[in-house]
């Protein structure tokens, strides 16, 4: 049985290159989520949420991989990311952020599957947070980059796109900011996390 690795086969957006923002049209993607606020570092919802997400992820794949014959490797933890003000993640005010945290699920992952996931999760778990759910997310036009280090050292590389990269092109914000973790933060040194950063955008209206 082929084992699909989404990294490798939608590669234009797991692969940007390091040290520069490039541009990319997201399509439409389905995705497993669950929403919180505050600093991921310290509030017990994260865990909870990072947690059950993979439960479910995992038992979908299990799921497609005894009743349809199909196996894939679980996509990597993504974050959307947002506050009042996006100042505060340059500056890394981390209580003022929120965020929805998610995994990519393959089309062919059903409701029913999904459902059947949760419930089978929440036996062995406890409860999922409320805002479990499966949907689809469209970004669309977005700039992104691979950043190389500590997720605290992410400032700069967002200063500069907020600060040079979208002014010089004519672009506004146009979604939350976007991050998809490639590494493992248990097994890998803070100085080689690899950390896609992405920001949807649209051009400016007095631009249109």
């Amino acid at each position: 049985m082929e084992k699909t690795d989404f990294k490798k086969a939608l590669k234009p957006l797991y692969g940007p290159p390091a040290g520069k923002f490039v541009a990319i049209d997201v399509p439409p993607m389905q995705f497993v989520k669950v929403d919180g606020e505050g600093d991921p570092n310290t509030a017990p919802s994260y865990r909870t949420a990072v947690e059950r997400l993979y439960g479910v992820s995992y038992a979908m794949k299990f799921a497609a991989k005894a009743t349809l014959a199909k196996d894939y490797v679980v996509p990597p933890l993504e974050g959307l990311w947002w506050a009042d003000d996006p100042e505060s993640f340059v500056t890394r005010d981390k209580d003022r952020w929120r965020w929805t945290m998610m995994i990519l699920v393959p089309d062919f992952i059903t409701r029913d599957m999904f459902d059947a996931a949760a419930e089978k999760t929440a036996r062995k778990s406890g409860d999922a947070p409320q805002s479990l759910r499966m949907e689809r997310y469209n970004e669309g036009l977005c700039l992104q980059t691979l950043h190389v280090g500590s997720y605290d050292d992410e400032g700069p590389v967002l200063a500069r796109l907020h600060k040079i990269v979208m002014p010089d092109g004519k672009m506004d914000f146009n979604g939350p900011h976007h991050e998809i973790y490639l590494s493992d933060p248990r097994k890998t040194a803070p100085s080689r996390l690899k950390t896609i950063l992405r920001q949807p955008v649209k051009v400016s209206a007095n631009q249109s």
